[in-house]
């Protein structure tokens, strides 16, 4: 993992981080960060590079919510990370992505086999996915020798740092509940495969009939009680609806899980919308 080092023979006393609140805290509290294969795996490439205590220290930064941003891009990872002093650490990982010529590859491959295809899209990844990557040039998973590079903001000397290593751990999870995060990370994203995954093109490479979307509102929705066309949606009846399709968010660590919390805001919206459409 590339970066410019700070002198090696520097040597820093442990000390305790700031306490923070609303950070992003583990879903594991003990045990492993990861519970698939490809969590893992970005595990592993953590954890092959010669730490030492710093991977407890990544993995308690984690669970008690010291890193308090992380966003994914095609390519790259930035998060902010608050230690012990009271500015917070800046924390970049950096990887190649595909090439469109090495996408373009990647996709045919997909849309002969389309079952891949309906696995990633039901967040699996599956092993051939990792044989499809390597075929185009460029390995699934990034790797520190080759196209990896981390880069923190913190006075360690090492690279990973424990602040890195935390990043690494939130994402091992982040990864485990939506492989697409990986995927993103090297150049794939979702909308790549959404000409792939049309129901007449799985249906026919398959050999098996889709099945086609209900023609009445009530088998989508899961009612029997739709209001007339043109007319709102209960909010009593309705408001959770939405995010129940939409699911869970990979980062969402408020001590309310999310679709009660989005329940309870669609619901005072509604209200709040019925009340002013009175005062009119």
């Amino acid at each position: 993992m590339a970066r410019k080092r700070k002198n090696s023979f520097m040597w820093y006393e442990p000390t305790a981080p700031r306490k923070v609140d609303g950070g992003i805290r583990a879903i594991s509290q003990r045990g492993s960060f990861a519970t698939t294969w490809w969590g893992k795996e970005w595990i592993r490439i953590l954890e092959s590079s010669d730490i030492g205590a710093r991977l407890s220290r990544g993995k308690s930064y984690a669970r008690k919510g010291q890193v308090t941003e992380l966003a994914a891009a095609p390519g790259k990872i930035t998060a902010k990370v608050q230690g012990s002093q009271a500015r917070k650490y800046s924390i970049l990982l950096e990887c190649d992505v595909l090439s469109e010529e090495q996408k373009t590859r990647l996709l045919q491959a997909l849309e002969e086999q389309p079952f891949l295809v309906a696995r990633l899209l039901e967040k699996d990844l599956p092993l051939e996915m990792e044989n499809l990557f390597r075929q185009v040039g460029l390995p699934l998973f990034p790797s520190p020798e080759k196209d990896l590079e981390t880069n923190c903001s913190c006075p360690d000397w090492s690279n990973p740092c424990k602040h890195i290593a935390a990043v690494f751990y939130l994402l091992a999870e982040a990864f485990d509940a939506d492989p697409f995060f990986l995927l993103t990370l090297r150049g794939l994203e979702r909308e790549d495969l959404f000409g792939l995954s049309r129901e007449e093109n799985l249906s026919e490479k398959s050999g098996f009939p889709s099945e086609p979307l209900p023609l009445e509102p009530e088998g989508f929705w899961g009612s029997r009680n739709l209001p007339p066309l043109g007319e709102a949606f209960p909010p009593s009846e309705f408001h959770g609806t939405l995010p129940r399709r939409l699911g869970a968010l990979p980062f969402w660590r408020s001590s309310e899980p999310l679709i009660p919390f989005m329940e309870n805001l669609y619901r005072a919206v509604a209200t709040e919308d019925r009340d002013e459409s009175r005062l009119e």
